[in-house]
């Protein structure tokens, strides 16, 4: 999700519209004991995301649909525990999001640029979620290093990118989930190829509905096979 940033006196111009699903009980309800920390986070992501380049101008008034409940989509298909790397967490979505409803989880959050992982170990910290790393880097970097049951990804790179970059990090069997959006299915097929080559099979596009009214998350989920080539 990256945008460029804005300054604080820009920021200040801008004229925040309340977001609709802002005390909504189904929100609350869908969330359920992540409430708090999904909350949490929304609120830092209302104060700071747009100074910090975060979120776009007028994007902080839909928070809940066009980001937190969109990521939320995705955790239905995670595994409820083990290792789970975000790539190119950015902002934090999904991550931040995926650690709050997946605390038995141990998150990952791979980010290389300097000022969003400093953003991720700030709101790792407000919000107390003590089952999440933060690594500064690219998947380059930390081949090797870092190995996981799932690796999820959103607003990163095309499918050709991410089945090359989240190979190495994946055990066999593991899973690659890539939120992505209406135009899912013709970059499926667009990237059959490369994902063949890399060793991805079963490749599918899942619809997950989060809150009625609310566009569903759209999801690209691909299953590792063993003699993958890595990162390259």
């Amino acid at each position: 999700m990256a945008h460029d940033g804005r300054s604080t006196a820009e920021s200040a111009d801008i004229v925040e519209t309340p977001d609709p699903l802002d005390g909504d009980p189904r929100v609350r309800e869908y969330f359920g004991p992540a409430w708090a920390a999904v909350q949490g986070f929304a609120e830092l992501l209302r104060v700071h995301g747009v100074e910090r380049g975060l979120l776009g101008p007028n994007e902080a008034g839909r928070l809940w649909e066009r980001h937190l409940l969109n990521s939320a989509g995705v955790v239905n298909l995670l595994p409820p525990s083990g290792a789970l790397v975000d790539l190119g967490s950015g902002g934090g979505l999904p991550g931040i999001v995926v650690a709050a409803m997946r605390p038995e989880a141990h998150v990952v959050l791979l980010e290389p640029m300097e000022r969003r992982a400093d953003w991720l170990r700030f709101v790792v910290g407000e919000l107390l979620l003590s089952n999440v790393e933060v690594l500064r880097g690219r998947a380059e970097d930390v081949v090797g290093a870092v190995r996981a049951d799932a690796v999820t990804a959103r607003a990163v790179s095309g499918l050709d990118n991410l089945y090359r970059w989240a190979v190495p990090l994946v055990h066999p069997g593991g899973g690659l989930f890539a939120i992505k959006g209406a135009r899912a299915s013709d970059e499926v097929a667009a990237a059959a190829s490369a994902a063949r080559r890399r060793g991805w099979v079963d490749v599918e596009v899942r619809e997950i509905q989060t809150v009625a009214g609310v566009e569903p998350t759209r999801v690209v989920r691909a299953v590792r096979v063993g003699g993958a080539a890595g990162v390259r």
